[in-house]
């Protein structure tokens, strides 16, 4: 049996980096941020799982800048395991609790290549679990993502729930990633459902979708269309550079801890700054809830030949980036999305405007 027991989400401030090294800066925040959230979070039930947003340890000044692919690979991505995650790893074994983070990294088969990884850390200091990002926020992210190598991926994972949407078995449930864009699109909820998540990471959203409720509606959904837990912090104010001065919160707030009937129990407005968002998870509930109820315990009733329908004709290109490195943004939009816009128009599926 699995006890009640919170969840914290940190909503860190960050400094974008330049290199690699320049992460310490970020790292040395958190750990001060962790002890005040865990302290005062363990106040209620025992914090056993702590959730770090989506550009914590880096930024995304990758995309904001528009910098060179290959050239961040070398200066700016991670390796995981690596230096980054030891670190990550000795507060993991400090609070007793499961990390979850994400950083640009580097794979070992890619050379000049990163990818955008989230990870879960156990409280052993040991990374259980990679999974590597299949929705970047495709206009300026510059990750490349195992759609985009298909062909190479699948011969080397497996062309599985495993190999695209992994979930881990742990001591305080069934845990997966769902990272920023990821969310956008009910297609991966589904998938770390139907693989067996119970509780599923979700971070960050930039404003303004944050504050026009986009990224509160899509968490909302995605954990009531599959009773999921989504743990669910943004990001704090942001500067540009370590030495910078000038704080922008670009991140707009609103960060969630949602339960398996997409309630929050976990709410933080506030987003100009470092604090923290906390929530109790309760698995066996959640359990129970899924054995019993009649109705809304929706994913038993798939009809699963008729939803293949809806996937035979492919849209978005695969293997894009096999034998290339990822776009920068004006190419991208030329490139990429006008095409993909086009096809919609004609195939029939949207119509033109008539302005």
């Amino acid at each position: 049996m699995i006890k009640p027991y919170t969840a914290v989400g940190l909503i860190p401030t960050v400094r974008g980096i330049r290199k690699r090294t320049d992460i310490k800066i970020n790292l040395e925040h958190l750990s001060h941020l962790v002890k005040a959230a865990s302290w005062l979070s363990s106040l209620d039930l025992p914090v056993r799982l702590i959730a770090f947003p989506e550009g914590a340890l880096q930024g995304f000044n990758d995309e904001v800048l528009d910098l060179d692919h290959a050239r961040f690979a070398r200066e700016g991505a991670i390796d995981i395991p690596g230096s980054e995650t030891d670190f990550l790893g000795k507060i993991a074994r400090e609070y007793d609790a499961f990390i979850v983070a994400q950083a640009k990294a580097r794979h070992p088969d890619w050379k000049d290549r990163f990818f955008n990884v989230g990870f879960i850390i156990d409280p052993r200091g040991r990374v259980i679990l990679k999974h590597y990002k299949v929705s970047p926020l495709f206009p300026v992210e510059h990750s490349v993502c195992p759609h985009d190598v298909y062909d190479w991926w699948i011969r080397k994972y497996g062309r599985t729930l495993d190999a695209f949407w992994p979930v881990v078995d742990t001591e305080i449930g069934r845990l997966g990633i769902m990272m920023a864009n990821e969310g956008s699109y009910p297609e991966n909820a589904r998938a770390l459902a139907l693989n067996g998540a119970e509780v599923v990471y979700r971070a960050s959203y930039p404003h303004p979708a944050t504050g026009n409720e986009i990224f509160e509606i899509q968490s909302r959904a995605r954990a009531l269309d599959n009773n999921l837990y989504v743990v669910a912090p943004n990001m704090g104010t942001y500067y540009l550079f370590p030495e910078e001065t000038t704080p922008i919160d670009t991140f707009g707030g609103r960060s969630f801890i949602i339960n398996y009937k997409g309630a929050i129990v976990g709410r933080q407005e506030y987003g100009a700054g470092s604090t923290y968002v906390a929530g109790v998870i309760d698995i066996e509930a959640q359990r129970d809830h899924r054995a019993r109820a009649q109705w809304d315990n929706w994913m038993k009733d798939l009809r699963t030949e008729l939803y293949q329908l809806l996937y035979e004709k492919p849209i978005y290109p695969k293997n894009l980036y096999l034998k290339r490195a990822p776009m920068k943004h004006a190419e991208y939009r030329e490139k990429v999305i006008e095409k993909q816009i086009k096809l919609m128009h004609d195939r029939g599926i949207w119509v033109k405007p008539g302005r």
